[in-house]
């Protein structure tokens, strides 16, 4: 359990500071807003990753499969990292909240 919310931590620091560098290159180029999505996160570690993940899951899995990732990936990066980790964070809170 206590994997779990630290999981949970983790994704929601990430999530903010994925908003942050968006909000910081938003005021870069002069407002204009550009939201960096899960695809272009990906990119930046591996540069053929996406590309290669997204054939393979158009090719071993069944049709609405794909399509739901193809959509998590053009999500804006910082939303898919902060609803996973509040997510995780609801799952897995203390039980004594739940007593309460």
């Amino acid at each position: 359990m206590v994997v779990f919310r630290f999981a949970a931590v983790v994704l929601i620091v990430l999530g903010l500071m994925l908003l942050g560098a968006d909000v910081v290159s938003m005021l870069e180029r002069g407002g204009e807003p550009h939201m960096r999505t899960m695809a272009e996160v990906w990119a930046l570690f591996s540069a053929s990753g996406v590309e290669a993940f997204r054939t393979w899951i158009a090719q071993d899995f069944p049709a609405p499969f794909p399509d739901g990732i193809a959509t998590i990936l053009d999500l804006p990066a910082f939303i898919s990292l902060l609803v996973l980790g509040v997510g995780l964070a609801f799952l897995f809170r203390q039980g004594d909240e739940l007593a309460e």
